[in-house]
């Protein structure tokens, strides 16, 4: 069974900063696209971030130049550095790995873990 294993998320203070880590598999890391969203209440889950084997990311508009994605794969583990936190950051955020082949696309999801941003 795939485990993404999450970890970092919290309470900080407008203008603070945290970094979320997700841990995988090694044949995750070697073969998926890997990403992270996020989903506040009320709202659909929409992504944050997303970082290719070669390295090539990708980012939401509302994070571009404060947040920061990064695998490590040698520790098979990707990294979602965060400043600059608004409170409109806040949400359960997810680590993501996805396997496009063909026509079949292949997808696995974190647990979730909460960030606030709120004074």
């Amino acid at each position: 069974q795939v485990q993404l294993v999450e970890s970092g998320g919290g309470l900080v203070q407008p203008g603070g900063s945290l970094r979320l880590s997700c841990a995988a598999s090694e044949f995750i890391f070697s073969v998926y696209t890997l990403g992270w969203y996020r989903q506040a209440p009320g709202k659909q889950r929409e992504l944050v971030a997303d970082i290719r084997r070669g390295g090539t990311t990708n980012y939401a508009d509302s994070v571009k130049g404060r947040f920061t994605i990064s695998r490590d794969n040698a520790k098979n583990t990707m990294y979602l550095q965060m400043n600059s936190l608004k409170p409109e950051d806040t949400a359960v955020y997810y680590c993501n790995a996805k396997r496009i082949v063909g026509v079949t696309t292949t997808t696995y999801w974190g647990q979730g873990t909460q960030v606030t941003v709120s004074s």
